[in-house]
């Protein structure tokens, strides 16, 4: 593995309880492997129950894997403890979905962007407010000194999830994981948020990496896209190519389902795909999208789980069709 951050093979279960004595497994993170280069911004995208957000949150460490590692910079972070794994946590940044719970409405913003520095104790505390103030603006909250003396409830979403940017930011960390970070958010405020952290990628050399399920905003906002379903990556491309040269079926999917801005457009057929997805504890045998989709092979597609090959315009791709000799 070559990457700055390494995943390989990942997997995460957990175990749900059915009765007294018995367990039943869920799958949600399946075996992924990823490569994510310093300074790259990764989106991973996929509808809600995919395992995105379990692989975020297993990129934190605030999730144990099951199987596989993750390594940063060289090191697993399965055993990293003590002073190692606070180095870690101050190189990591995390924004959270909801800007409305993920912020104290008991704290001024000043207490909640100040919370890391006080927790980590590397910075003096007489450095504190020079620090707050230097990650609000940076994030565009101005003027700092009057944003910081407010409470959370008397600013807009946009706002908040800004704050809560800062409040990632200010310990300077090397990796940014956000969920859904506009998701919550309105929509000229979502194009100002990812346009800011374009920006912090850029000046600061920050890796990303995001978790939605928008592709239209992560063809504009990343440079991969990894595509998840049933807990794992079916495609993986540079943006661009990925949106405009989709290879696998539940790809070309999300894509039909983006809504169409174009009134002229609207009544354009759509390859809406039917059903929900599959229950991450009873997956059907063979490929995960197969009761779904809408090019499935009868007697293949339903006993071939595909390997990942290589995709036209770079990446990766798991499907029976892209499987050389198909």
């Amino acid at each position: 593995m070559s990457g700055f951050i390494s995943l390989d093979g990942v997997s995460v279960d957990f175990h749900v309880r059915r009765g007294l004595f018995a367990t039943t497994p869920v799958h949600a993170v399946r075996g992924v492997s990823l490569e994510i280069a310093r300074g790259e911004h990764v989106a991973i995208v996929g509808e809600s129950g995919s395992g995105k957000t379990t692989l975020g949150r297993a990129l934190l460490r605030l999730q144990a894997v099951s199987a596989g590692r993750i390594v940063v910079d060289g090191d697993p972070i399965a055993d990293l403890a003590g002073d190692d794994l606070m180095r870690f946590r101050r190189r990591v940044g995390a924004i959270f979905q909801d800007p409305y719970a993920s912020l104290s409405p008991y704290m001024r913003v000043r207490e909640i962007v100040a919370e890391g520095l006080v927790v980590h104790g590397t910075v003096p505390a007489a450095e504190h407010e020079a620090r707050v103030l230097a990650a609000l603006e940076a994030v565009r909250l101005s003027p700092a000194a009057e944003i910081a003396d407010r409470f959370p409830h008397t600013m807009s979403g946009g706002q908040r999830q800004r704050v809560a940017i800062a409040r990632a930011m200010v310990l300077e960390p090397e990796i940014l994981v956000a969920d859904e970070p506009v998701s919550m958010v309105d929509a000229s405020s979502r194009v100002e948020i990812l346009a800011l952290l374009r920006e912090l990628q850029v000046s600061r050399g920050l890796t990303i990496v995001s978790v939605t399920h928008d592709l239209a905003s992560a063809r504009h906002s990343a440079d991969r896209i990894a595509v998840m379903y049933a807990g794992r990556i079916v495609e993986e491309g540079p943006a661009a190519s990925l949106v405009d040269d989709p290879r696998h079926p539940y790809t070309r999917a999300l894509l039909a389902a983006v809504p169409e801005p174009d009134p002229a457009n609207r009544l354009r057929d759509r390859a809406v795909v039917p059903g929900e997805p599959p229950s991450p504890a009873a997956l059907p045998p063979g490929c995960a999208f197969h009761p779904r989709c809408p090019v499935a092979i009868a007697g293949t597609c339903e006993v071939t789980d595909p390997a990942a090959t290589p995709r036209s315009g770079g990446g990766q791709v798991a499907c029976v069709r892209e499987l050389p000799g198909a």
